[in-house]
């Protein structure tokens, strides 16, 4: 039989103690084994995992006490991806801090947290070379670069995204948008909904039944045509920073999704790098992430732009 059957009937899985503040996604994995994420995403998605009776979405932080409906699920034991060398080379190069308790990773832009979609890997599959105890405690978009913290062991994922959750973590970024920003400091609290535009991509709109977020932006710098700021973050719903700065008329350079002006000579990828993280669990600490080279030689392009004939 090619098929391992890791559920053989409806589960009804009460959350122990241990597990409150975990992610669904994440107890899910845990629970089922072998199952690969793409399958739980889909069942989350589908509604036949229900929390407390109701529909939930993956990224739900669970309490103690919550009952989990689990379908039965039948999967074939998951192929190992094919990961290049070099990318586990270039992921151990990215790591900040590494202790007893979590990791520290300066993401490289254009590498999503998990593979599937069309990605034959994610980071989560390359960081499995290295140690497949490693969980994501938050998450960065695909095009973003910069911070982020992977938990080593579950009291550290628990303890660390109870911290996200309570807005305890300080999240600093710095991007480039798009016009002169008049104001040297500006917040937009408006909030966020999910929808799907015309082409099935999942986009980022301000409506007022949709999530609440708060933005803010202050100017470092000011260019021809563009920009230059650090954001920082109250909440953290998808595509935040890049919808609050459409909503302002100044979408961030390269970003192909919420913005119609191009981005400056040699911009290949969204202009916005996680560059500060400030936790308090276990203890203190604040972690920085340099721009990357790329936007660093955009802005110099910006500072010293070619003279014009005589």
């Amino acid at each position: 039989m090619n098929e391992r059957q890791v559920s053989t009937g409806v589960h009804k899985v009460k959350v122990p103690a241990d597990r409150a503040g975990q992610r669904l996604d994440n107890f899910l994995s845990g629970y089922l084994g072998g199952v690969p994420r793409s399958m739980i995403y889909r069942l989350v998605r589908t509604g036949q995992v229900r929390v407390n009776g109701k529909r939930a979405k993956p990224m739900k932080k669970l309490t103690a006490g919550d009952e989990v409906r689990i379908p039965p699920v039948a999967s074939k034991p998951a192929a190992p991806r094919a990961i290049p060398e070099e990318w586990v080379d270039r992921l151990r190069a990215a790591i900040i801090e590494l202790n007893q308790d979590f990791v520290v990773i300066d993401k490289p832009a254009g590498l999503a947290i998990h593979g599937g979609s069309g990605l034959s890997f994610g980071l989560m599959d390359i960081a499995a070379r290295i140690d497949d105890n490693w969980r994501p405690v938050h998450r960065l978009d695909r095009p973003t670069s910069g911070l982020l913290i992977l938990a080593r062991h579950h009291q550290a994922l628990v303890g660390l995204q109870k911290a996200f959750a309570q807005r305890r973590v300080e999240k600093r970024y710095l991007a480039l948008m798009c016009g002169r920003l008049a104001q040297d400091r500006i917040s937009v609290d408006r909030p966020l909904k999910k929808v799907r535009d015309g082409s099935g991509q999942h986009r980022v709109i301000v409506a007022e039944d949709g999530q609440s977020a708060v933005t803010h932006f202050r100017v470092l710098e000011r260019l021809p045509a563009f920009t230059y700021v650090e954001v920082e973050i109250e909440t953290g719903r998808t595509h935040q920073i890049r919808a609050h700065a459409a909503e302002l008329g100044h979408a961030l350079a390269g970003d192909d999704r919420y913005g119609s002006q191009a981005g400056p000579g040699g911009l290949k990828r969204l202009f916005l790098h996680a560059h500060l993280l400030r936790l308090d669990w276990p203890d203190e600490r604040v972690f920085n992430a340099p721009l990357p080279t790329d936007l660093a030689v955009v802005l110099d392009t910006l500072r010293s732009p070619t003279d014009p004939p005589r």
